[in-house]
């Protein structure tokens, strides 16, 4: 039937049908025109191909993270804790001020979210950062099926940044751990956590470097660098090989302008061995203790470089070797330059310390030293690195006190760090100086230093005035050792 045979409603609600799907258009293109440079018209152009990714190549389909992350979700964990922080409120003595505000808070809680990683489904271990659950009064861990357990504290270690929690709960999952010693830059690696507080969030990157150290302010140091994000509430979550197993737990990213400026590709994370090497300790004893060499060392610079004869001006010179120590039994002598460890190269003393500080007790040690200008081989096994020493070891002007590491409950506080006074012998030379038991000591004027060791290695060159800063209870002083 034609258009002229069609009756006339019809034909006048066709015409408007038309009208309207052709006024769209019309009014785009007379839109478009009318913003249109006045330029000669171009040659006609093909409309752009939209690419999209084949659902199979070679027959084979694409490849997929979610079947590997389908195993690995279920054993990170979120981890929530809770502070009780008292309020010092200078009016909170004024009996007035009492009478009139009774019900001024006194404390308050803090709280804060980390992850972590279930690595024993049987037993209910958890592993994840020492500073997600640090000064934690409670803690507590969600799994990715909703349930919330409370966690208990089984022990951490702040050098490396490693604690170990345990729950129980039905049907838990585990990641197996792998040998993060066979990762190799450019290994594609996925992290696994709770950032900002919100659920479980997946991003990938490749492994940018293995064995890093040297990053001011983060204990002993051997990460796993990648460029996958982690951020904020990552802290203990998993980092991941593509078989879905464990090979480093999380624990910082690096940024100059601070968090919130953006992920930069620079994340650290704890490889599975030491993380094991640590766990394995904190079960067994609640407590890590490390091998030490029993030696004082400073860094060779260009001066000492050339009063040794050394090529480079690189190595950590000896200044010290300790009586009965591992370097004592191994023959290592004063002004001897160790350059490398078990094959890893030692710059400076910082490094050996860094070394030292990550090799349990009884770990045998190939030392190349430079003596007097030739190189020398020396085997060290190591011994267990002492929690305290006699002050007249350190310098004469502490004789009679015994100095030691601090107490777990002060370095779990979080609010010291230091050394602390163990024992002052009555009479002795500490103690004519005003040094007393259980006195913290925070500074020195013989140097930097965060531990034991650390105040120890201050004294290689002992200053000539002897100053210490000391915590003793809630009051901070100076005392001048004489």
């Amino acid at each position: 039937m034609s258009a002229s045979n069609l009756p006339s409603a019809t034909r006048t609600l066709l015409a408007l049908s038309l009208a309207a799907a052709f006024g769209g258009f019309a009014a785009t293109a007379v839109r478009d025109a009318l913003h249109a440079p006045a330029n000669a018209s171009p040659a006609a152009i093909a409309a752009p191909v939209v690419g999209a990714l084949p659902n199979a190549v070679d027959g084979q389909p694409m490849p997929s993270l979610a079947p590997m992350l389908a195993r690995v979700t279920p054993a990170v964990v979120s981890v929530h804790t809770k502070q009780v922080v008292q309020i010092r409120n200078p009016f909170a003595n004024d009996p007035m001020f009492r009478r009139l505000f009774p019900n001024v808070p006194q404390e308050r809680i803090n709280e804060s979210l980390g992850s972590g990683v279930v690595v024993d489904a049987a037993n209910g271990y958890v592993l994840t950062n020492h500073h997600v659950i640090e000064n934690a009064d409670e803690v507590s861990v969600t799994l990715s099926d909703g349930r919330t357990l409370p966690a208990e504290f089984v022990g951490s270690d702040p050098d490396t940044d490693i604690a170990v929690m345990r729950i129980e709960a039905d049907n838990l999952q585990a990641l197996p751990l792998a040998d993060s010693e066979a990762l190799r830059v450019g290994d594609f690696v996925v992290a696994v956590g709770n950032p900002f507080g919100l659920s479980q969030t997946v991003t990938s990157g490749i492994v940018s470097a293995v064995g890093r150290s040297g990053i001011r302010g983060l204990g002993y140091q051997d990460f796993i660098q990648t460029d996958a994000s982690i951020n904020p509430g990552n802290s203990g979550g998993a980092l991941v090989n593509l078989a879905g197993q464990l090979v480093g737990i999380n624990t910082a990213s690096f940024n100059p302008r601070g968090s919130m400026a953006g992920n930069i590709g620079l994340s650290f994370a704890i490889p599975t061995r030491l993380a094991r090497e640590v766990m394995t300790q904190l079960i067994a004893t609640g407590e890590v203790r490390r091998g030490t060499l029993g030696l004082d060392t400073q860094t060779v610079d260009a001066r000492l470089a050339q009063a040794l004869e050394l090529g480079d001006a690189r190595g950590a010179v000896v200044t010290r070797v300790y009586e009965g120590s591992a370097a004592a039994q191994a023959g290592v002598q004063r002004g001897d330059v160790i350059v490398s460890a078990n094959g890893q190269r030692i710059d400076d003393a910082a490094a050996l310390r860094n070394f030292e500080g990550l090799q349990p007790v009884g770990s045998a040690i190939a030392l190349e030293v430079r003596r007097e200008g030739r190189p020398l081989q020396l085997n060290a096994t190591l011994r267990e690195q002492p929690r305290t020493v006699a002050g007249a070891q350190i310098d004469p002007r502490l004789a009679g006190a015994t100095i030691a590491e601090l107490p777990e409950r002060l370095r779990q506080s979080g609010r010291v760090a230091g050394v602390w006074v163990e024992a002052v012998e009555p009479g002795s030379r500490a103690a004519r100086s005003g040094l007393a038991a259980n006195d913290v000591i925070v500074a020195s004027s013989a140097g930097e230093f965060d531990d034991l060791p650390g105040f120890r290695a201050g004294f290689t060159q002992a200053p000539a005035q002897l100053v210490l800063r000391i915590m003793r209870g809630s009051r901070q002083g100076v005392l001048q050792m004489q």
